[in-house]
C-alpha cells in the first residue's frame, strides 16, 4: 500500500481504531472494508484516480455525494445499502476530525449529507400460538430433533442473536440456581440471560444424551451440525426455515412468510412486551446498547404501545382520562402532527 496520507490513516482506522478503540466485530469491520473498496472503485472509474494516488484531500463532500449517487444509479443499490456505505465513510471522517483535522470544514460538509430515507417494513413475529406450533415440529425422539428443539427453545426464551447462539459452549450454560446462560454479544460485550425453569428438563436430557455433562466436554460447542462441527449462520437459517415451513403447512395464518432467526428474536421481544415486561429489562435481555433500539417493539402495536406508556407512568402520574379522548378531530390532528417533520 502506497503511503499517501489517505492510506496511512485508513490503515490506522482499520488496524487500530475499529478493533481496539471501538471494539467492533470482525463482521462489522469487513462491511466497512467493502464500503471503502467501493469508494476507491468509484474514484478509479469516475475520477480516473487510482487507489495509490488517493489523498485525504480527495475525500470531499462532492465526491461522497457523487459516490452515493453512483451506488444508486450504476449499481442499483437500495437506500439501506447506500446508507451503510455512507455510515462507513462518516465513521472514518469522524476519526479524521481528531487525527487529521486539516480539512475540518470539508469533514463537516460530508457529515451534513443527509441519509436516504427508507420505508420501515412491517415487523414480522410469531405470536404465542404460532410459536407453540413451531416448537411442535422437531421430533425430539431423534438426536437431531432433540438438538433442534433445544436450539429453538433457547433462541425463543432468551432472544439471542444467531451469532451468539452458535458461539455457546457447554460451560456457558448453568442449570444450577439461578439458571443462566453466558452470552458473548456484539463488540465483545458479555451478558447473562436467564434459563427458564420449564426448559431445564429437556436441556438436561440433551446434555446427558450428548455426554456434555462430563467435565472433559465443557469446552465443546453446545450445538453442532451433522458433521460434528460448530454451526454456521447458514445452518441455523436452514433449520429455522425447515421447521417454519412444516408449521406453515399445518396453519399458514399462524406462521408469517419468510420467517427467519432474527424474527424469532422479534417474537421474544413482543411476547415479553405483551406480558408487561419493562423495556429496560427487554433491552438487557436482547443485548441492545440503548433502550431506543428496543423501543421499536413498543411502536409496533398501538395497543401494546399505549399499555407500555401507561404502565411506565402509573407510579408518578395519577390515573386520569384524557380530555381529548372523545374528540375525533383533535385525535386525528394529534395522530398526524409532525409526520411531515420526521426524518
Amino acid at each position: 500500500m502506497k503511503r499517501t496520507d489517505f492510506a496511512f490513516y485508513l490503515n490506522k482506522f482499520f488496524v487500530e481504531y475499529m478493533p481496539n478503540v471501538k471494539g467492533l466485530s470482525p463482521r462489522t469491520i469487513d462491511s466497512y472494508r467493502y464500503s471503502f473498496i467501493k469508494y476507491l472503485d468509484f474514484l478509479q472509474k469516475a475520477r480516473s484516480l487510482s487507489a495509490g494516488r488517493v489523498a485525504i484531500s480527495d475525500l470531499t463532500s462532492d465526491n461522497v455525494r457523487d459516490f452515493l449517487g453512483w451506488l444508486q444509479d450504476e449499481h442499483h443499490n437500495g437506500a439501506s445499502t447506500r446508507n451503510q456505505r455512507q455510515a462507513a465513510l462518516n465513521s472514518f471522517v469522524k476519526y479524521l476530525m481528531c487525527e487529521y483535522p486539516d480539512y475540518l470544514n470539508e469533514y463537516q460538509r460530508i457529515l451534513a449529507i443527509p441519509v436516504k430515507k427508507t420505508a420501515q417494513p412491517e415487523m414480522a413475529f410469531l405470536k404465542t400460538q404460532g410459536m407453540k406450533l413451531l416448537m411442535e415440529q422437531p421430533d425430539i425422539s431423534t438426536p437431531s430433533g432433540l438438538r433442534d428443539y433445544v436450539m429453538l427453545a433457547v433462541m425463543y426464551t432468551t432472544g439471542i442473536r444467531v451469532t451468539e447462539l452458535i458461539g455457546i459452549r457447554v460451560k456457558d450454560l448453568s442449570l444450577q440456581e439461578p439458571r443462566s446462560l453466558l452470552v458473548r454479544g456484539k463488540g465483545g460485550r458479555y451478558r447473562y440471560v436467564p434459563i427458564l425453569k420449564h426448559t431445564t428438563p429437556v436441556i438436561h436430557r440433551y446434555l446427558s444424551e450428548n455426554n456434555y455433562d462430563r467435565p472433559e466436554n465443557l469446552s465443546e460447542w453446545l450445538f453442532k451440525n451433522h458433521m460434528g462441527q460448530q454451526f454456521t449462520r447458514q445452518g441455523i437459517n436452514y433449520l429455522v426455515a425447515k421447521y417454519t415451513a412444516m408449521a406453515r403447512e399445518a396453519s399458514h395464518e399462524l406462521i408469517p412468510d419468510h420467517f427467519s432467526p432474527h424474527k424469532m428474536r422479534h417474537s421474544t421481544a413482543m411476547s415479553l412486551l405483551e406480558a408487561g415486561v419493562d423495556l429496560i429489562y427487554i433491552r438487557d435481555l436482547l443485548g441492545h446498547v440503548s433502550v431506543k433500539t428496543t423501543e421499536v417493539y413498543a411502536r409496533t402495536d398501538a395497543k401494546l404501545k399505549r399499555e407500555a406508556i401507561e404502565a411506565a407512568s402509573t407510579k408518578i402520574v395519577p390515573k386520569e382520562v384524557a380530555t381529548w379522548e372523545g374528540d375525533a378531530n383533535l385525535k386525528d390532528w394529534l395522530k398526524n402532527f409532525g409526520k411531515e417533520r420526521r426524518y
